[in-house]
């Protein structure tokens, strides 16, 4: 993927090294989150697309955890330097400009979340966040949280290196930002009270196959008409991103055995099939996870 030349955004907040957390990396066994492995710990990560609070449940044991929900401070923007904060300010920028233009199709006025690099754990409107949930959105601030940390996992933990890889996350994140303005969010969110928890775990799975589409149209979209090119390989480095954060994968790497009532995500083919529909498409029409038959 090349985005030389690129536009910044100017959303991108860096609290890393802000004394906002405390801990640095992926808090997993000892005083911290008390997990056996990385990959639980991703499994639990992703659960969070909508609301951190139910990860962080998890992350502790079941329930609900004792979180101060405190909208975080502003923060400067990242160093100039920074290559790294450059590439995801970049791919942020990329979603505002495809964001804007599709809301702008459909009459409505688009209004870009920040994007909040952090280290270790951070608190937010939705509950403090953890190094170890990985990316997360987060509705009540409307930020995207990011310990980027978590990119040297997917690199050297689930087989999911390079840097469209990277921006796929970004974009999954924004997704669900894209979901909230919607009014999806809150639609699901009050569809899942009412229901069993079965019904609920059922309906975060079509949250976030929308969201994995959601990032196919951004792909399909950002390269055509902002001009920056993927390269040989790129698309199956986001597809096995996505496969490899499929809930089967994850539990059967975790636990040898798949539940496939506990799922939250959606499978691995699913993921896949979902994010290829958003990019072979370009269009949100393709995307109503919520009213398809078969995932």
């Amino acid at each position: 993927m090349r985005m030389d030349g690129q536009e910044e955004s100017s959303n991108v907040e860096d609290a890393r090294g802000s004394g906002g957390g405390g801990g640095g990396g992926f808090r997993l066994g000892g005083g911290g989150i008390g997990l056996g492995s990385v990959a639980i710990a991703l499994v639990a990560g992703w659960i969070f697309g909508i609301n951190p609070l139910t990860v962080l449940g998890l992350l502790s044991g079941g329930g609900s955890a004792p979180m101060q929900q405190t909208a975080p401070g502003p923060a400067p923007a990242p160093p100039a330097g920074d290559s790294q904060a450059r590439f995801v300010s970049q791919v942020l920028r990329s979603t505002e400009l495809v964001w804007t233009e599709v809301f702008r199709e459909a009459g409505k006025t688009y209004q870009a979340p920040k994007l909040r690099l952090f280290s270790g754990s951070e608190p937010t409107a939705c509950g403090r966040g953890e190094a170890a949930m990985g990316p997360f959105y987060c509705p009540g601030d409307r930020k995207v949280y990011l310990d980027m940390s978590f990119f040297s996992v997917m690199s050297q933990r689930l087989g999911a290196p390079g840097q469209f890889a990277q921006a796929y996350v970004v974009a999954h994140e924004v997704g669900h930002h894209v979901q909230n303005l919607l009014g999806i969010s809150d639609k699901v969110d009050a569809a899942r009270q009412r229901g069993s928890e079965a019904q609920a775990n059922a309906m975060s799975v079509r949250v976030e196959l929308q969201a994995d589409c959601f990032a196919g149209v951004w792909a399909k979209r950002s390269q055509a008409e902002q001009g920056w090119r993927l390269e040989q390989g790129d698309i199956e480095t986001a597809l096995n991103a996505a496969s490899q954060i499929g809930d089967d994968t994850l539990q059967r790497k975790s636990r040898g055995t798949v539940v496939p009532e506990s799922f939250t995500h959606g499978t691995s083919a699913q993921r896949v099939g979902w994010f290829r529909r958003g990019f072979d498409s370009g269009s949100t029409d393709n995307c109503n996870s919520f009213e398809a038959r078969q995932l």
